[in-house]
């Protein structure tokens, strides 16, 4: 096959946004969302262009130290964002979400690196940073679902246990949906990606059902495990949550 990889210029980039622009003016037209579409798009160019920059220095350390802080803001990160349904609890539940995301997604993706990838050393930074970038993401999502879903059973007085279960179904929701659209529905982007560099498809095709396979494990665990920790705190309705004994 081709090894070549395509090289988007700038213009190139240029003529991939005119359709947006298209979709802006239908925004400003057709709702109130026009600016905030401006701003989002402004928004991702500056921060992929600044990753992008900032990639190339962490591929080339050499450093674990370096990985691990990357990795730390990253959990940090995301626990804080998967929390944002939850409103005014976020700050109460933040330690539980960070143990949830770290357990899951941590055990994950050392179980992939080392067990899969066996890189050396076990911080590659082309491996580690990218796929740890999937586990969060995916994860974090999954659990803003199961914790935003938990909240909303508790408020309508559904018993804890009946109120944990509707809330991992309905996080699981969109993992299990990818599962059953990848291949037929849409090619995901990593292997979309390696086939678009000239990787045989079905070399892909490997990487990518490792990849679904360590999506679905750090989404599952993830939010199970939050939702766990959260069902065993007594929330009284007007008061601070306190640990049950």
């Amino acid at each position: 096959m081709n090894s070549t990889v395509a090289q988007i210029e700038w213009l190139d980039i240029g003529v991939a946004l005119l359709p947006m622009i298209l979709v802006v003016g239908l925004l400003f037209c057709w709702s109130t969302r026009g600016w905030t579409s401006v701003y989002s798009i402004a928004r991702m160019l500056l921060q992929l262009v600044m990753i992008g920059y900032f990639l190339v220095y962490i591929f080339e350390a050499t450093d674990a130290w370096v990985v691990c802080l990357v990795l730390s803001v990253m959990l940090l990160v995301a626990s804080w964002i998967s929390l944002g349904p939850v409103g005014e609890k976020r700050t109460t539940l933040y330690p539980l979400v960070f143990v949830a995301l770290g357990l899951g997604g941590g055990l994950t993706l050392l179980t992939v690196t080392w067990g899969v990838l066996h890189l050396d050393p076990w911080y590659a930074p082309r491996y580690m940073v990218p796929l740890a970038g999937m586990i969060f993401a995916n994860s974090m999502n999954t659990v803003s679902l199961a914790a935003e879903r938990y909240e909303s059973e508790l408020a309508h007085s559904k018993p804890t246990d009946l109120a944990k279960r509707i809330a991992f179904q309905t996080g699981m929701i969109p993992v299990i949906n990818s599962m059953f659209a990848v291949g037929l529905v849409a090619l995901p982007g990593m292997m979309t990606g390696q086939i678009l560099s000239g990787v045989s498809p079905l070399v892909a095709a490997r990487y990518q059902i490792v990849v679904m396979a360590m999506l679905f494990a750090a989404s599952g665990l993830s939010a199970a495990i939050y939702l766990q920790l959260v069902s065993r705190v007594g929330r009284p309705r007007d008061s601070s949550p306190t640990l049950t004994l």
